[in-house]
């Protein structure tokens, strides 16, 4: 698939082009920029336009037309009702048309899992217990009828997303403690993808010798882990999803470093599943998560706070459990590859997990401030 970027000439511009029209985001060409109409070129306003929807869709928004912007361009286009929409395990629909069902469902009172635009298992379940709520035959087909009994029905569930409050609820009958919890551990890259590199030091050798430390951490608070990959092996982000689905897991934690063209980069962010302007797509707890494994970190290593932010990479929206990825630093930048490169360092981010995990799990009244939890004092014996 071609990538394109500001000042390509191409036929496939004219597509970009025009389904950012459709979306309103990109008026009529030959506005005296010098296009003189050209709808071929990827001129300064197409790339402020690409920007603008990368950002509204939780895409990193550099401008670039890649596959992820390809795709994400594609399910725009599709409004409720512009094809019928069913359940097909090797082919599942996937747009803003299956978001708009989902939410739909969602406010009706059923339950098709995530709101994230992927017909799967759970929205065809939700389908067919509402299409037998309103007497239609359940084949799971959301086509005329269905869409007239949906648009004719008001929203029954009030006081807050749905979704949201489920998964709030799930997360409070999980309990404070760790034992018994299922955390998938994800150390970005593997096998002959060595991920950024800087400094003598690479990003796969990295994040699967944090992983190992924080594996040892949860292990020892009665965590059952599993690890995406092993040294050998550099799964795709829908295989590691996948993995974590197959697990049924209660968290999944990404970790990746960085680098940057800039040496002046520095710092650490945390990403969360969410969809940027699309109406409860996204995951409370995931954000929730990402806030405690940032400030966490931030706390104990004193790295610039580069924040939490919303994404609809794969591997966060694919997953069906809360999922955060975590950046820790730029190996680009002198400061943060002198501390990843040391034990020392990567067992502080580990504690700072294995802290920020069970703060999840805490009742507010429990909960410590931030940087001060230090698990042993939680499992010491009483009085």
């Amino acid at each position: 698939m071609p990538l394109y970027r500001r000042g390509d000439r191409a036929p496939g511009v004219a597509e970009i082009r025009a389904t950012l029209r459709r979306l309103g985001l990109l008026a009529g060409d030959g506005h005296g920029d010098g296009t003189h109409g050209d709808p071929e070129w990827f001129d300064d306003r197409c790339d402020r336009a690409v920007r603008d929807f990368q950002q509204r869709r939780g895409l990193t928004a550099d401008g670039l037309v890649g596959p992820d912007t390809y795709r994400a361009l594609d399910e725009a286009r599709w409004r409720l009702g512009d094809r019928l929409l069913s359940h097909s395990v090797s082919h599942p629909y996937v747009g803003d048309d299956v978001v708009a069902l989902q939410q739909r469902l969602l406010d009706m009172g059923f339950n098709p899992g995530r709101c994230d635009g992927i017909f799967g298992r759970d929205t065809d379940t939700a389908l067919r217990d509402f299409q037998r709520n309103v007497g239609l035959a359940p084949d799971g087909t959301c086509g005329p009828d269905t869409l007239r009994a949906l648009s004719r029905l008001s929203r029954t569930v009030v006081g807050g997303h749905p979704q949201w409050m489920r998964e709030s609820e799930l997360l409070h009958r999980a309990g404070p403690t760790l034992a018994g919890k299922v955390i998938v551990l994800d150390p970005g890259h593997g096998g002959p993808d060595r991920g950024a590199s800087g400094a003598g030091l690479n990003e796969a050798a990295l994040v699967a010798d944090l992983a190992a430390r924080l594996e040892g951490r949860l292990a020892a608070s009665g965590v059952q882990v599993f690890l995406t990959r092993g040294p050998e092996r550099c799964p795709t982000e829908t295989e590691r999803a996948e993995f974590a689905n197959a697990a049924a897991a209660d968290l999944l934690i990404s970790l990746h470093v960085d680098t940057s063209s800039s040496p002046a980069a520095t710092g650490v962010a945390t990403y969360f599943y969410g969809a940027g302007a699309r109406r409860g797509a996204g995951s409370a707890v995931g954000e929730r998560f990402a806030s405690l494994v940032q400030r966490e970190v931030v706390a104990r290593t004193g790295m610039l706070d580069c924040r939490s932010h919303p994404k609809t990479w794969d591997l966060l929206r694919r997953t069906r459990m809360p999922a955060v990825r975590l950046e820790v630093g730029y190996l680009s930048a002198p400061t943060d590859a002198a501390r990843l490169a040391t034990s020392a360092f990567r067992d502080t981010v580990a504690e700072a997990l294995l802290a920020a995990v069970q703060r999840l799990y805490l009742p507010p009244e429990l909960d410590p401030p931030t940087g001060t939890l230090r698990l042993p004092a939680l499992t010491a014996p009483s009085g």
